[in-house]
């Protein structure tokens, strides 16, 4: 009976949400007309450009703006986007003017697509870049849709968020209010397809093996991606990248560039979108948006916010959810994997954060909404905090040290000599989730870590159970003290939350909570970008090195009762390739240049290895 009763339920409710879905998409057609453009840009090329606008419009309204690599579809104007699906709706019932354009070179626009196509900072005559694009787009939309009140506002979630802050920094009077979220920053330093120089093959070869694929022409539908015919990501992965190039073939172009730049050079550096963000005008708004366990981009939204905070003069804000990427665009913000947050952190967002910001800059006569500069969720105490300022000035970094017999400790260690060995061996990977899948999963940013546990080649040290809370907000940096028996290697860090055994979120947990690992945050370094990542250096074999780095920021509360545990790695597969742990040119290593290197962690007086907390209330 109680099943029967729990079965009627969700049908309950699924018949209600499809019920209010239905009626969302009605009242939109009833009350919005949907009308196609080819805006001209300086150099004359034409964007294609959807625009809904209200059928009988009472006053003058903001417009909305998103420019995006993946298509303004369902193309035709009697075809609408789904925007019932979505919190879009909010602002169509606010009568706002919503646009949506395929960029330079993408779809149905004119033109020739370049990823992360550099800024011009002193463009004359017809140059041309996607923030003179996003003014041009601009500039035409407030002079020929009628009924628009003159401000518009602009958003995306992920590459769409690059054009964000592109948007941003072209310096059109009208754009009052933009939100770039997980926005695409720095695509070599830490965001999708690589981190700390180390290439991310899952996110790279799946993505690219589609949306590289060159359009001669605007098109609506480009050909499908690569067929995989395994659903083995780890045994697929484990070959030369030279192999992914293979089945990619050769017309890919940035496929190619990732290869042939394998440092940070001119090439990335030109692509890293913080670089001129202090060209914002004081005018317009930004609110940086982004999820603490954002696979893809949870680096970038961090670190656009700290560049225009740093740069600009404008009034920007950020907010960090504990979502997956664009978890806060969604119906539901209520969990992540197997971890619970306690409410629809992702409703309450839209409600408090996203949809009072843009009303009050691009809505004429709206009460200002006091929004703080800092809205952060603290995971663990699963709370909404506000801060005056990020990371918070009361968070004190402190030094949390490696210890012999898997211990951490507040003190330095004293023992003269200590070391914690292990042995990587790169035809044995240490995997970066126990099961076995396809595509790069969402969920790992929050999975529990026991599998990794008891391996040998993961070395793990943990505190005693914690006896007050313990709340960690900012950067967290890696301080590794190591020899290596081979000239490179990589070392992945990981910071973990350990469960207490009795732990239960509720007596029906479908997964085992007691003593559950959650990963708070990982990430790894390439050894031989650790002193710069433009000169690559190899390691002296055995002799002892520092190897430092950071790790995105977190917001998390290791409660009273859990334990604090850092894992130490140098492989985690397929997210990250594998480092032949041999210093060469790692994209065109073959199946001879992979080599198991011993790698001795260091713990003592004179090589004390350490992670360092910003913790708010130690």
């Amino acid at each position: 009976m109680r099943k029967l009763l729990l079965s009627f339920s969700l049908l309950l409710i699924g018949l209600i949400a499809l019920s209010q879905e239905n009626q969302d998409s009605l009242w939109i057609r009833n009350n919005y007309i949907k009308k196609e453009f080819r805006i001209p840009m300086r150099d004359g090329v034409r964007l294609f450009t959807s625009v809904y606008t209200p059928k009988n419009p009472t006053s003058k309204n903001p417009i909305l703006l998103y420019r995006t690599p993946y298509s303004c579809a369902p193309y035709g104007e009697d075809q609408f986007h789904g925007f019932h699906n979505y919190h879009l709706k909010h602002y169509l019932r606010e009568n706002y003017i919503v646009v949506f354009q395929d960029v330079r070179g993408r779809y149905m626009s004119e033109g020739d697509f370049r990823d992360v196509r550099p800024y011009l900072p002193n463009k004359k005559g017809t140059e041309y870049d996607e923030a003179s694009d996003t003014y041009d787009a601009i500039d035409w939309l407030v002079k020929n849709i009628p009924s628009n009140n003159g401000r518009v506002g602009a958003t995306g979630i992920s590459y769409p968020g690059f054009y964000s802050t592109m948007a941003a920094m072209s310096g059109h009077p009208a754009l009052k209010a933009v939100s770039p979220q997980a926005p695409v920053t720095d695509w070599f330093i830490g965001d999708d397809f690589h981190h700390n120089g180390a290439f991310f093959p899952m996110d790279g070869f799946y993505f690219y093996s589609n949306f590289g694929k060159p359009r001669p022409k605007p098109i609506m539908q480009y050909p499908p991606g690569y067929a995989f015919k395994t659903t083995d990501n780890y045994q697929f992965y484990l070959q030369p990248l030279q192999g992914l190039t293979k089945l990619m073939g050769d017309s890919v172009a940035f496929w190619k560039d990732m290869f042939n730049h394998p440092t940070y050079d001119t090439f990335w550096q030109a692509r890293n979108a913080r670089a001129h963000v202090e060209v914002i005008p004081s005018g317009t708004a930004t609110l940086v948006v982004g999820g603490l366990f954002d696979a893809e981009d949870c680096f970038g939204a961090w670190r656009t916010y700290e560049a225009i905070e740093k740069k600009a003069r404008n009034n920007n804000r950020i907010v960090m959810g504990p979502w997956y990427h664009g978890q806060w665009a969604s119906n539901d913000g209520t969990h992540m994997g197997n971890v619970e947050f306690g409410a629809n952190t992702s409703a309450w967002y839209q409600e408090n954060i996203e949809h009072p910001f843009f009303d009050h800059y691009l809505k004429e006569g709206k009460e200002e909404t006091k929004l703080p500069e800092a809205s952060i969720f603290i995971t663990g105490e699963n709370q909404w905090k506000q801060f005056d300022v990020w990371p918070p000035a009361a968070a004190k970094n402190t030094a949390l040290y490696f210890q012999p017999n898997n211990r951490l400790s507040w003190s330095k260690p004293m023992a003269s000599k200590a070391f914690t060995e292990y042995t990587s061996d790169p035809s044995k990977p240490v995997p970066y989730t126990e099961d076995v899948h396809l595509e790069r999963t969402r969920e790992y940013m929050t999975d529990d870590q026991r599998f990794a546990s008891r391996r040998p080649d993961v070395i793990l040290f943990e505190t005693p159970v914690l006896e007050e809370d313990l709340t960690v907000t900012g950067t967290v940096l890696a301080n590794i003290q190591a020899s290596i028996t081979t000239t490179d290697a990589d070392f992945v860090v990981k910071v973990i939350d350990v469960f207490p055994d009795e732990f239960k979120y509720s007596p029906e947990d479908k997964y085992p909570m007691g003593g559950y690992q959650m990963l708070v945050r990982g990430e790894i370094m390439r050894g031989k970008f650790r002193n710069s990542f433009e000169k690559p250096v190899p390691f002296q074999p055995g002799k002892i090195e520092t190897v430092k780095f950071a790790l995105p920021d977190i917001a998390h509360t290791f409660k009273k009762g859990h334990k604090l545990m850092v894992q130490v790695q140098s492989t985690w597969f397929p997210l990250a390739d594998r480092n032949p742990q041999k210093f060469m040119d790692i994209y065109h290593a073959s199946a001879t240049d992979f080599q198991r290197s011993t790698i001795r962690l260091y713990h003592d007086a004179s090589h004390p290895s350490s992670i360092t907390l910003p913790i708010l209330n130690k």
